[in-house]
């Protein structure tokens, strides 16, 4: 349940806007369960490898992303309740 977290903490139902460490562009994602996850629709499920390390963290925060390709950072900009 979103509203049980912190306002600006990452949980299922909250939109993150990101930006990877060193680029310019931001890139938002909605937090999903497993079964709603649509990368192509920006809802990123809580099981992967990016949702799993945002999860209880805070805008302003930078996270390492671990993937099968390798690490690398994003730093939260935003925390917002999905609407």
């Amino acid at each position: 349940d979103s509203d049980a977290v912190a306002v600006d903490e990452v949980a299922i139902g909250k939109t993150v806007t990101v930006q990877e460490v060193g680029e310019t562009d931001e890139e938002v994602y909605s937090i999903v369960g497993s079964a709603g996850a649509d990368a192509f629709a920006g809802k990123i499920s809580n099981e992967s490898p990016i949702g799993h390390a945002l999860i209880g963290k805070k805008t302003g925060d930078v996270v390492t992303v671990e993937t099968p390709a390798g690490s690398y950072q994003v730093k939260i900009l935003k925390v917002e309740k999905t609407a």
